[in-house]
């Protein structure tokens, strides 16, 4: 696991200044602090140099970056992992390619020797990875299925230059942090930026499951390589759930025995539900391997699971580490977690996770197996649940007992749990017979969040009135999205819109390797994703029993208590962390500050005031205002951090374990 950077000036041979490479690579230094390493080349054509801040899992000794081909006309500098890197190795020694190191990296480097673009099809892994080759003066680069692992880039002055976060672009002064009107509306609607947008105007991310390629003629080129799919309602797989179960336990054990690979200690996280019980029972049933686990306990019972952690772990036999967290816990480290995701978040779910990450660290793991792609891919969020419900309803809309159904669907919200039959008939009951409407799912959802809105400035609004589009076209849906069954759709926007854009971002690898951990996810290894995509509807939620088919799978895994409790998603409290005793933290009181709100520009005064008082006024807080507060503070720290007050980072330098590659002509000092 690494962060990689690297700035390629093509058509013109200025050099890269090797002092604002290594400064972009102090930016990320978390993310791998053990080596670095630099490539440069420059002839009279192009300049390129290309940079690795490396975090040691794989061949510790002989994996330092940049890896070369055997001729040394391909460079390669990589973040991630790549899980079948055995197998693929022995294939290409078969084939004629030598090896010098033990690494995963160098796997890449001769995959792509003998197939070109084609590699990443190959690929069974979480990555991204910048490939120059020599010969032709092209620079590729790559991004995994789901976008596990980041990927940003910017196109300035005949130069792209790219890294693995953004505030590691900022350190080339060329490139400037303003904040995107367009992507703010997105995050106060979907809860998350749609690729390849960024908060940054024009800074991208390379979408998942793509690649981009560029040489010296400047022409850029992006290609989906692979694409989340599903079939037509009427050609999902017909097996039996048994045989479906017992195909998914096998797919499920590999893909958990891969991700073990290391050679460092990998532990796991426990959060006592069904998802991460079954990752940690399945490296103790099956493999020999040390099980030491980490958990998130919450001082507020609301949200504490801490119960069902200690009995797992006591069954597994396993060493476990539990960290509390209480409501002032999470506001201080707010700040911090936002540094790290570059991105305005509604949830403050991030930062016990960061937390967690630091306990991992503290222990001395670098690796942990999570739980993460079980609710989506085989259907375990209520969001599913709901809209079952809700067409169910819609057949008969007068009805006075089907409705009634979704009662204790959100018993963990309040405004909901405790409403009324009349409050919840309005409330799911809106659009319910359009039942053909691409967003039938999730409607509701964008629409409540939508809501928080309200506080943005006039000035804002009217940017964002003039650039608004339709939503279908904003999200791009495939062809034969309206040929999919409802469940595979509602799958499809919760996967390609939440789970890359925040889960695996903001929720994973950034508040993970924020202090250097990697996160692996044996649920999301593509061969299980596309098994499960084909796996008919009703063996997945069977009637409102979620992920039906995992518990059939694991069922002598784990103890009925476990495998049998109702789904409680993972949250964390938001105005009371924010809030403590009715009063602002002191950093929130600088955010929103007249002062702060009006550098920002992003926010109406007024609305702000109106939104403390409310706060400091009532006991509990509804769900659209929690959200509305954490989207306020999290954009004001945003553009405070990046926009108003980013500092130039301190450079690698001299004593930090660098390995330098020059190629071509010599590249000019600094």
């Amino acid at each position: 696991m690494c962060g990689i950077v690297g700035t390629f000036n093509y058509h013109v041979a200025q050099p890269v200044d090797p002092l604002i490479l290594r400064r972009m690579l102090g930016a990320i230094r978390h993310r791998g602090p053990d080596q670095f390493g630099i490539y440069s080349y420059e002839d009279e054509r192009c300049s390129i140099a290309l940079g690795s801040a490396r975090l040691s899992i794989i061949d510790l000794g002989g994996g330092q970056q940049p890896i070369s081909n055997e001729d040394g006309s391909l460079w390669i500098i990589f973040n991630g992992e790549i899980f079948n890197h055995i197998a693929l190795r022995l294939a290409l020694e078969k084939q004629g390619h030598h090896f010098i190191t033990d690494s995963d990296t160098e796997v890449i480097i001769h995959l792509f020797e003998q197939c070109g673009v084609d590699c990443v099809k190959h690929l069974n892994g979480q990555f991204a990875f910048a490939i120059w080759d020599e010969r032709t003066r092209r620079l590729f680069i790559a991004r995994d299925r789901f976008g596990i692992r980041p990927l940003h880039y910017a196109i300035r002055n005949r130069a792209i230059i790219f890294a693995s976060e953004i505030k590691a672009l900022l350190a080339d002064r060329r490139i400037q942090a303003r904040l995107d009107p367009i992507t703010l509306d997105q995050i106060f609607t979907y809860w998350s930026p749609l690729s390849p947008r960024t908060a940054f105007q024009d800074i991208h991310t390379l979408p998942p499951a793509h690649w981009l390629e560029i040489g010296v003629d400047g022409d850029l080129k992006i290609t989906p390589y692979w694409r989340l799919n599903f079939p037509e309602e009427k050609c999902a797989t017909r097996n039996t759930v048994e045989a479906c179960a017992e195909e998914l336990r096998l797919l499920l054990l590999d893909a958990t025995r891969i991700r073990l690979r290391a050679d460092v200690p990998v532990g796991a996280y426990l959060s006592g539900g069904l998802d991460s019980s079954t990752i940690t029972a399945l490296i103790r049933r099956y493999t020999e391997n040390r099980l030491e686990t980490f958990s998130i306990a919450f001082s507020d019972d609301d949200y504490d699971e801490s119960s069902f952690q200690r009995q797992m772990a006591e069954r597994l036999g396993a060493t476990h580490h539990v960290i509390t967290c209480t409501h002032e816990d999470i506001g201080w480290v707010f700040p911090d977690v936002i540094w790290h995701t570059e991105l305005p978040i509604m949830r403050t779910s991030p930062a016990p996770l960061f937390l967690l990450s630091e306990l991992v660290q503290n222990n001395h793991f670098k690796v942990v197996l999570t739980g993460e792609g079980a609710d989506e891919f085989l259907a375990g969020y209520n969001i599913f649940k709901e809209t079952k419900i809700r067409r169910f309803w819609a057949r008969q809309p007068d009805s006075q007992w089907r409705p009634a159904l979704l009662n204790k669907l959100y018993p963990y919200i309040g405004s909901l749990s405790t409403g009324n039959d009349a409050y919840l008939r309005r409330f799911f009951g809106q659009d319910l017979e359009n039942i053909d409407a691409f967003d039938y799912s999730h409607g509701i959802r964008w629409r409540n969040t939508a809501r928080s809105k309200r506080i943005f400035s006039e000035e804002l609004k009217q940017v964002i009135s003039i650039h608004s589009s339709i939503p279908e076209h904003e999200i791009g849906l495939p062809d034969d999205f309206a040929n999919w069954s409802q469940l595979a759709r509602a799958q499809y926007l919760e996967i390609t819109i939440f789970m890359t854009q925040y889960l695996l971002s903001s929720q994973g690898d950034r508040v993970a390797m924020a202090h250097s951990v990697e996160g692996r996810f044996p649920f999301l290894d593509h061969r299980l994703v596309e098994f499960a995509n084909n796996v008919a509807p009703q063996n997945k939620l069977r009637g409102l029993n979620e992920k039906h088919l995992l518990k059939l799978a694991v069922r002598d895994l784990l103890p009925a208590a476990v495998r049998d409790r109702p789904k409680r998603p993972y949250r964390a409290p938001i105005h009371r962390s924010f809030f403590p005793h009715g009063q602002p933290l002191d950093w929130v009181t600088e955010m929103i500050s007249p002062r702060q709100l009006e550098r920002s520009g992003v926010f109406d005064p007024r609305a702000v005031s109106a939104l403390v008082r409310k706060i400091q006024r009532v006991k509990t807080l509804g769900e659209t205002d929690d959200m509305m507060l954490a989207g306020l503070l999290s954009t004001q720290l945003v553009h405070q951090q990046f926009v108003q007050d980013y500092r130039i980072p301190k450079p690698i330098g001299d004593d930090d374990d660098v390995k330098i590659v020059i190629r071509g002509r010599q590249l000019s000092s600094a």
